[in-house]
């Protein structure tokens, strides 16, 4: 395995892990009370704590793809 494939392997994966984090961004702006229908069946969440634990999680997401693919590729890049 090369420098190189690695490098493009991270790339895509933080490419794909941003996509999917503005898709959850635009899925709780924009169906946010629908999202919170579904799982106020299952947890008794109020709107607060359910805002809480969203956006709490997407910044956890957000973290761990800079740590894991971001900053690797960086080092790599940076490095050749």
């Amino acid at each position: 395995m090369t420098v190189e494939l690695v490098r493009t392997v991270l790339l895509r994966c933080v490419l794909l892990n941003y996509a999917l984090l503005i898709l959850m961004f635009l899925a709780f702006v924009l169906k946010g009370d629908a999202i919170l229908r579904l799982h106020r069946r299952w947890f008794d969440l109020d709107r607060r704590t359910f805002h809480l634990v969203f956006y709490l999680f997407l910044g956890v997401y957000k973290l761990f793809t800079m740590a894991f693919f971001l900053v690797p590729w960086l080092a790599l890049t940076l490095g050749s």
